[in-house]
């Protein structure tokens, strides 16, 4: 079993660097780097008010985004447990079995609710149907460094989900350092998660490249260590093209183009689809 260090120092002197140069890199992007954009793209809505029309509308949006070209798809549509059944139906209908059901689980977003509840909806989300359940970590334990809490409660919801793909979201904006950031991930990362993501989009600092630097060199380093390739989803408050392909080119950076593919990279989004369809 590869050792991982949860109490050392936690220094990326190359962060400020890498972070420069994404964004520069964004900037000359070709546009089959921004069409690959859209098969990124986990379409959410985590409305109170989303009805079964507007997930559905969501759906059929998701299968077919570009009139002009049927074969681009969206990754994901993205909901609450409540709406998994409104989506499954709607790909169904239109025979779409490229598009992937995600739901949020786990006492999203805050976390702040009983474990048991938290690993009961995990359960119940893909016994409805869902293809992959976002969930996300206890802040609190984290916040309090008891990251073997943290990793354990991510393990039952791992069970729970029944082998369905899990995403485990971090909150970096409520994380305070990065070392917690580093040490967050690496907890989700043990605990059972393929994808790591930034944010529930409800936080008041959401996803932001300094945090998603951290979280690929542990993706990077848990990848060295043993063989396995861990997924990354930036979300919260990605809504301009610039923004989207900056994360893009960090990845390029860090993890190289083996990681640029809808399986080990997603981006949560509501908006960022419309923004990329103007500039094809």
């Amino acid at each position: 079993m590869a050792d991982f260090d949860f109490t050392g120092p936690v220094s990326f002197p190359d962060l400020e660097k890498t972070v420069e140069q994404a964004k520069a890199d964004a900037k000359t992007s070709s546009k089959e780097v921004i069409r690959s954009l859209v098969t990124y793209i986990d379409l959410t809505t985590l409305a109170g008010d989303d009805t079964r029309k507007r997930v559905q509308d969501l759906a059929a949006r998701a299968s077919k985004p570009f009139p002009n070209d049927p074969s681009l798809k969206c990754a994901a549509v993205c909901v609450y447990p409540a709406r998994i059944g409104d989506v499954k139906e709607k790909l169904a209908e239109l025979g779409e079995q490229d598009v992937k059901i995600a739901s949020v689980v786990g006492g999203f977003p805050s976390g702040q609710y009983h474990l048991q509840s938290r690993v009961l909806e995990c359960q119940l989300a893909a016994e409805d149907g869902a293809d992959e359940l976002d969930t996300v970590i206890n802040r609190a334990a984290a916040l309090e460094g008891k990251w073997k809490v943290v990793e354990e409660e991510i393990l039952q919801m791992k069970r729970a989900g029944n082998g369905k793909h899990l995403k485990v979201i971090l909150a970096t904006g409520e994380l305070k350092s990065v070392e917690n950031i580093y040490r967050a991930s690496l907890a989700s990362i043990l605990g059972g998660a393929d994808f790591i993501k930034t944010s529930t989009g409800k936080e008041s600092v959401n996803a932001t490249l300094e945090a998603a630097y951290v979280m690929l060199e542990v993706i990077k380093e848990y990848y060295e260590k043993t063989g396995k390739k861990i997924g990354f989803k930036p979300a919260g408050g990605i809504r301009t093209v610039q923004e989207a392909l900056e994360y893009v080119y960090l990845i390029k950076i860090v993890l190289g183009d083996e990681w640029l593919t809808p399986k080990l990279f997603r981006i949560g989004a509501s908006s960022l689809l419309d923004n990329v369809l103007k500039e094809l």
